[in-house]
C-alpha cells in the first residue's frame, strides 16, 4: 500500500508541477469571457437607457428604476472593461456578483433554472435529479415533454407553410426558458476571479502589484536599520573592548597583601623528624 500511494504522488506531484506554472491561464480564459458579455450588456441598456428604466420600474417593481439602471449599466461597462485589461479584477468582480445576484432573484428566478428549455427529457440534465425523486426536476421533466411537443408542432407548420430550410440554416430552433442558469454560471465565474485575481503574465494587476510590493519593501527594511542603530547596548551587555580600555589601578592604590601563615600542618612535619632523629641518635 505504501508503495502504491509513493507511486501516485509521484505521478500527481510531477505533473501538477508542471500544471501550476500555467496557472495564469485559467483566470485570463474567464476573464476573456466575461468581458465581451458584461460589455455587450452595458452597451445594450446604454443604447436604451429609458426603455430599461421603464422595465426596471413596471415590470420588475424595483425602487428608484432610473438610478438603478445608471448603476447596473455602468458596473457592467466599466466591469467589462476591467474585466478585459486584467486591471483591479477582484475589486470588479464584487459589484459584477451583486448585479448577478440581483438579475437571478428579480427576473429568472420564477422561470426555473434552464435558460433555454430542453425539449427531449432523456438528454436533461434534470433527469439523474428525478431518478432520485426531487419534485422540481420531475416538474423540469415534464415540462421538457411540453417543450418537445411545441417544438415539433411549429417545425410542421413551417415546414408546411413556409421555406423550413432556411429558417433552419442559422441554427435549430428553440424555446426560451429565460432562468437563472446563465447568471449563476456568471456569477460562479465571477467569485473564482475574487479568489484568483486577474492572473500572472496577462494582466496589469500583476504588474502593478509586483512593482507596488517592491517599492513599498525597502522602505520598511531602511526602517527597521534605523531602529536598530538607535538601540544603545546595556551595561551588561558592553563590548570588552569598552571594559579594557578602563585604566589600570596604580601601585600606590593597591591595598597592601598580608603574608600568608604557614598553616599548622606544614610547621608540625618538621618538629616531628627532628624528634624521630634525635631518638634514634640516643639508642645508639
Amino acid at each position: 500500500m505504501r508503495l502504491i500511494l509513493k507511486a501516485y504522488y509521484f505521478l500527481h506531484d510531477g505533473v501538477f508541477t508542471l500544471f501550476a506554472k500555467l496557472d495564469f491561464v485559467a483566470p485570463f480564459l474567464i476573464r476573456l469571457y466575461l468581458a465581451p458579455i458584461m460589455l455587450a450588456a452595458g452597451l445594450y441598456k446604454l443604447q436604451n437607457f429609458d426603455a430599461t428604466a421603464m422595465w426596471l420600474d413596471q415590470g420588475l417593481k424595483l425602487p428608484y428604476p432610473e438610478v438603478m439602471t445608471y448603476l447596473v449599466t455602468y458596473t457592467e461597462l466599466l466591469g467589462g472593461f476591467l474585466l478585459l485589461l486584467g486591471l483591479a479584477v477582484r475589486w470588479v468582480s464584487i459589484p459584477l456578483m451583486v448585479a448577478m445576484l440581483v438579475a437571478a432573484f428579480s427576473v429568472h428566478w420564477d422561470n426555473g433554472w434552464f435558460a433555454i428549455a430542453p425539449s427531449d427529457p432523456l438528454t436533461s440534465t434534470a433527469k439523474p435529479l428525478a431518478d432520485i425523486g426531487i419534485p422540481m426536476a420531475q416538474q423540469s421533466m415534464d415540462n421538457s415533454i411540453a417543450v418537445g411537443e411545441r417544438l415539433d408542432r411549429a417545425s410542421s407548420i413551417l415546414a408546411n407553410y413556409g421555406h423550413y430550410d432556411w429558417l433552419s440554416e442559422k441554427g435549430n430552433f428553440v424555446i426560451l426558458n429565460n432562468g437563472i442558469e446563465f447568471a449563476a454560471t456568471y456569477f460562479i465565474l465571477l467569485l473564482s476571479l475574487l479568489f484568483s485575481g486577474g492572473g500572472r503574465y496577462l494582466s496589469f494587476d500583476y504588474y502593478l502589484d509586483r512593482n507596488a510590493r517592491q517599492y513599498v519593501r525597502p522602505k520598511r527594511v531602511e526602517e527597521k536599520s534605523e531602529l536598530v542603530v538607535e538601540v544603545k547596548p546595556s551595561s551588561a551587555e558592553a563590548p570588552a573592548a569598552s571594559r579594557d580600555e578602563s585604566p589600570e589601578p596604580s601601585s600606590e592604590e593597591l591595598p597592601e597583601v598580608a603574608p600568608e601563615k604557614e598553616s599548622k600542618a606544614d610547621s608540625t612535619v618538621p618538629n616531628k623528624l627532628q624528634e624521630k632523629q634525635a631518638g634514634t641518635i640516643a639508642v645508639e
